[in-house]
C-alpha cells in the first residue's frame, strides 16, 4: 500500500516536472567560453511564492550570464508537492542522471540531494534555514566535500521586536509549523529564546501536512494574541487558510517571508527570495566554471526588506504608525 501510495507520488510528480533544453556532448558556438552543453537539475520540497521566486533567480542570474536553455544548457526541474518520500525519490533520479551541478531549493530538499549524492555531484542547497543544524555541511566559512549554498536563517529577534511594534500589547504568540522540518525546528529554538525576552509566551500547534494547517489556526483562536508564520514550507503553502481565520477572528497574522505579506499576512522584515536566488545562481556558474563548491563558503542574504499589508492590517483591527509605513520597502493596498 505504501509502496502503491508513493509509486503513484512520483509518477504525479514526475508529470507536472518542467525540462527546458536538451542534452548534448558537443560544443556550440554560443556557449559560454565555448563549453558543452552544462546540464543543471532544482528541486524544491514545495511550490510556493518564496521558493518558486528563488528558482526564478537561479534561472534569471543563468540566463545572464548567456547560458540558453536548448542550446548551451539542460534545465531540469522537480517539485516533490510538500513530500519528503517523493524528495527522496527526486533525488535518487537526480543523482542518477549525472548532472554538472544540483540545486536544492529548502531545506528537505537539501537533505534529500545531500544523502543520494555523496559527494559525488556538486550541489548547492538555498533558502535553508541551519545547514549546520540541518547536517548538510559541517563548516560554513570551508564546507569541504561537494556541497555549498546559500542559508537564509530567519531574523527572529527583528520579527518579534516588529510584533511588538504594531500590536504592543500581544503576549501570546502563536506559531504554527511542522515539527518534521528541521528548518521549523530551529526556528522554534530562536523563538524560545526569544519570546521570554520580550514578556511574550509561544502557543504551539503542529502539523504534518498543508491540509492539517486550517484546524491548527482556529485552535489558536482565544489562545492567542497573534499568529506568527515561520518560514515552514508546510504551513506556508496552506498560507490561505490561515489568513481567513485571521480575518474572520481579528487575529493578525505575521510572517516570517515577505512573499506571505503579498498572500496577507500584515507584516514581515524577509528576504528578497529572487535576489536569494540570483546570489545562488552565482554559486552555481562558479561551479560549472570548474570550482569545487566545497571550497565556496555558505553565504548569507545580503539584505532584508519591510512589507506591509495595509488592507489584511485593517481586516484584523490593526493600525500602522506612518512612522513604521515611511520605513516600508512595499506597501500593499
Amino acid at each position: 500500500m505504501i509502496y502503491s501510495q508513493l509509486k503513484k507520488s512520483f509518477l504525479t510528480t514526475s508529470l507536472i516536472a518542467t525540462l527546458w533544453g536538451c542534452n548534448s556532448s558537443s560544443p556550440t558556438a554560443n556557449s559560454p567560453n565555448n563549453q558543452t552543453t552544462k546540464f543543471v537539475a532544482i528541486t524544491q520540497i514545495v511550490e510556493h511564492p518564496a521558493l518558486d521566486a528563488t528558482r526564478e533567480g537561479v534561472k534569471a542570474e543563468l540566463t545572464e550570464a548567456g547560458f540558453t536553455a536548448g542550446k548551451n544548457l539542460k534545465l531540469e526541474w522537480q517539485s516533490a508537492q510538500g513530500s519528503p518520500a517523493t524528495a527522496v525519490q527526486i533525488a535518487s533520479k537526480f543523482v542518477s542522471s549525472n548532472p554538472d551541478v544540483i540545486v536544492a531549493i529548502s531545506t528537505p530538499s537539501a537533505q534529500a540531494i545531500v544523502a543520494a549524492s555523496r559527494d559525488k555531484i556538486p550541489v548547492i542547497f538555498t533558502t535553508v534555514t541551519d545547514p549546520l543544524g540541518a547536517k548538510l555541511v559541517t563548516n560554513l566559512a570551508k564546507p569541504g566535500g561537494m556541497v555549498t549554498g546559500v542559508s537564509a536563517l530567519t531574523p527572529i529577534d527583528k520579527h518579534l521586536d516588529l510584533i511588538k511594534e504594531i500590536t504592543p500589547n500581544a503576549k501570546r504568540i502563536g506559531v504554527i509549523y511542522n515539527a518534521g522540518e528541521a528548518n521549523s525546528q530551529k526556528v522554534l529554538q530562536l523563538l524560545k529564546q526569544e519570546t521570554p525576552k520580550r514578556g511574550m509566551t509561544l502557543v504551539e500547534t503542529t502539523v504534518s501536512r498543508s491540509s492539517d494547517v486550517a484546524t491548527a489556526a482556529r485552535s489558536l483562536v482565544g489562545k492567542a494574541d497573534v499568529i506568527y508564520i515561520p518560514t515552514d514550507n508546510t504551513v506556508v503553502s496552506a498560507l490561505e487558510s490561515v489568513i481567513q481565520v485571521g480575518n474572520e477572528n481579528k487575529l493578525p497574522v505575521y510572517s516570517g517571508d515577505n512573499d506571505s505579506v503579498k498572500r496577507g499576512a500584515i507584516a514581515s522584515l524577509g528576504y528578497n527570495y529572487y535576489d536569494i536566488g540570483r546570489q545562488t545562481g552565482k554559486q552555481v556558474l562558479k561551479v560549472l566554471k570548474g570550482e569545487n563548491p566545497g571550497n565556496l563558503s555558505v553565504e548569507d542574504p545580503q539584505k532584508i526588506e519591510l512589507y506591509l499589508n495595509l488592507k489584511s492590517a485593517k481586516t484584523m483591527g490593526v493600525t500602522f504608525s506612518d512612522t513604521l509605513k515611511s520605513k516600508a520597502n512595499k506597501l500593499i493596498e
